[in-house]
């Protein structure tokens, strides 16, 4: 589908932080992506300010692994994918592969969804014709990859950036949240086995595998493989600060999303779904902010299907050493959200489950980041270090627990 870009180490002649800035804002897409409105808007109604540190952590988590997934791609100039298939036989390859590829499935429901509602919201297009139109329109942003390059791929997705946070926070403007509730939001519990599902979707729409995945190809692409250690050492300082940058923008996207619902939607009826958010937002800040508010989601949903579409072709060329053509995988995603769409689902309903699905597949990427990051046959001296191994593994453990703990729930019909 997507052509492998030729490796662009940094120039002699540019700063190490200017080449590497650009792949963390690409990744971070997939931090915004309508499944993450879903969740925050759905966590903020139906909670208030109850559930803010689940997004605190998670964001924190997110800085860490996306740090870890840029650093395998810079040390090795592979992909976390390409890494994963060395090290597995036929069989269980195909097997990660499978598993991949329905987390693609996953979050490809919630990025199709996401823009159909908005264009319903903001054109009244029918939802099912909708979905094909984000499909159709995320071909053409993907093929700014193909035929103008990474950078100039990387400055449209980041202008698409700009819109989303524009769009997200341009309520929080005119109605800020209470101060004290986001400190009491801080402090971590639950109420019931709802705000667990609540968490495990927030969790599952702020560290999405697809963006584990991505980024070592971005950063493998952009100027990943043998390099002198010194030189190694400024590009790996200049990717703390693209992936730290990228992360702060976007949970601030994502907690602005939760804190507007908290302050105006909380304890109002029909509000935990997107559309009831979107009507009741217009009617309490005024319409001009639902405007925003919908074009934001427009942006968010036609920016994550095409860096989506990118993160499946990464996994498939690193796994299986093939290239899906892009109509083809386009088609191949889209057509279970087109399905829910058809059948009249309810579409909040099911871009909240599709994070909970999501969450499920976080393991599968993190564990390997993980374990080869720290490897030191794999990456020498750049090897993780005690603290950040242990955090990672903390991560790690964090979500399976909280995995099993909803598989329980569900499996007593809790959940």
């Amino acid at each position: 589908m997507l052509n492998r870009r030729t490796r662009v180490r940094a120039r002699s002649t540019g700063s190490p932080l200017v080449t590497a800035l650009g792949p963390a804002f690409v990744a971070a897409i997939a931090y915004v992506d309508p499944g993450n409105v879903a969740a925050n808007v759905s966590a903020g109604a139906s909670f208030g300010y109850l559930l803010v540190w689940v997004l605190v952590i998670a964001n924190v988590m997110a800085m860490v692994i996306q740090y870890l997934s840029a650093k395998l791609g810079i040390v090795t100039g592979k992909s976390l994918p390409e890494v994963v298939g060395e090290s597995l036989p036929r069989k269980a390859r195909l097997a990660y592969w499978v598993q991949a590829e329905l987390m693609a499935v996953a979050t490809d429901v919630a990025e199709v969804i996401g823009g159909a509602l908005a264009l319903w919201l903001l054109f009244g297009v029918p939802l099912p014709l909708g979905g094909v139109l984000v499909a159709v329109i995320s071909m053409t942003v993907l093929s700014v990859q193909n035929r103008r390059g990474q950078r100039v791929f990387e400055t449209v997705i980041v202008s698409m950036l700009g819109v989303i946070t524009a769009g997200f926070l341009a309520g929080l403007v005119v109605a800020p949240p209470e101060a004290g509730g986001v400190l009491g939001g801080m402090v971590p519990r639950l109420e019931g086995s709802q705000s667990l599902v609540l968490a495990a979707s927030m969790l599952g729409a702020t560290v999405m595998p697809h963006a584990i995945y991505l980024h070592s190809a971005l950063s493998r692409d952009r100027h990943g493989g043998a390099h002198g250690a010194q030189h190694t050492r400024y590009l790996l300082r200049a990717t703390r600060v693209d992936v730290v940058i990228a992360l702060v923008v976007a949970g601030s996207v994502n907690m602005g999303m939760l804190l507007l619902a908290a302050r105006n939607l909380y304890g109002v009826d029909g509000t935990d779904t997107i559309e009831g958010a979107h009507a009741a937002i217009a009617e309490a800040l005024g319409p001009a902010v639902g405007v925003v508010f919908a074009v934001g989601l427009l942006a968010s949903g036609l920016a994550s299907t095409a860096v989506g579409s990118y993160a499946g072709d990464v996994v498939t060329a690193g796994l299986l050493h093939r290239h899906i053509p892009l109509f083809a995988r386009r088609i191949f995603t889209m057509i279970p959200a087109v399905i829910l769409l058809a059948v009249g689902v309810e579409p909040t309903a099911a871009l909240v489950g599709s994070q909970v699905v999501l969450s499920f597949g976080i393991a599968f990427a993190l564990v390997p980041l993980v374990w080869f990051t720290g490897r030191r046959r794999l990456l020498g001296h750049f090897t993780n270090g005690p603290l950040l191994s242990g955090f990672g593994w903390a991560s790690a453990g964090i979500v399976v627990v909280l995995n099993i703990v909803l598989l329980g729930l569900m499996a007593i019909g809790a959940a």
